[in-house]
């Protein structure tokens, strides 16, 4: 009998793990159309940087035409409320209250012949911001993987207690 070769062909499996995660999740058609990177330090941090629900999905719509470090988003603010469903002056407001926080920077663009265009929205102090609190988010994060070993691990947390000399239960 002939020893036969067998050439590897993808499974369906192996394709599947070739996509993203975010393409797994919401498929190919959904994801075709693009995606928005968004931190989760920015989610989680909402409430300490001072952002309102309003003021943070302004972040995100600017952070959809954000492609390029270099090349800051210019959507303008008609084109941001129609998106989200409020008013221009509702979007003025806002800006300007992340700017005044120091999270966006506005910068006029002028448009080859002249005219006024759209503002460039440059999100440099989020980004500082994010930076900064990053350590915070290290340190929780460690924490959480402590506490989760405690907690997988049989008797860790008794254990643990009886090495600080708890072993009744008290956190005294």
């Amino acid at each position: 009998m002939a020893k036969t070769t067998a050439t590897k062909t993808s499974t369906p499996r192996k394709k599947a793990a070739e996509k993203s995660s975010t393409e797994r999740i919401f498929g190919a058609k959904v994801y075709s159309h693009g995606y928005t990177g968004v931190p989760n330090i920015l989610l989680r941090a909402q409430n300490r940087l001072g952002i309102t629900p309003t003021q943070l999905t302004i972040i995100v719509q600017l952070l959809s035409y954000y492609y390029d470090p270099l090349r800051p988003p210019f959507p303008t603010k008609r084109e941001l409320a129609k998106r989200i469903g409020i008013t221009e002056q509702t979007i003025r407001i806002n800006i300007k209250a992340l700017e005044d926080a120091g999270l966006v920077t506005r910068e006029q663009w002028k448009t080859s012949a002249g005219d006024y265009g759209s503002n460039r929205y440059h999100l440099t102090g989020l980004i500082a911001k994010l930076k900064k609190l990053e350590p915070d988010f290290e340190e929780e994060r460690q924490e959480r993987v402590k506490a989760r070993k405690l907690t997988e691990t049989p008797r860790a947390r008794a254990n643990a207690r009886a090495k600080r000399g708890k072993s009744d239960g008290s956190t005294k």
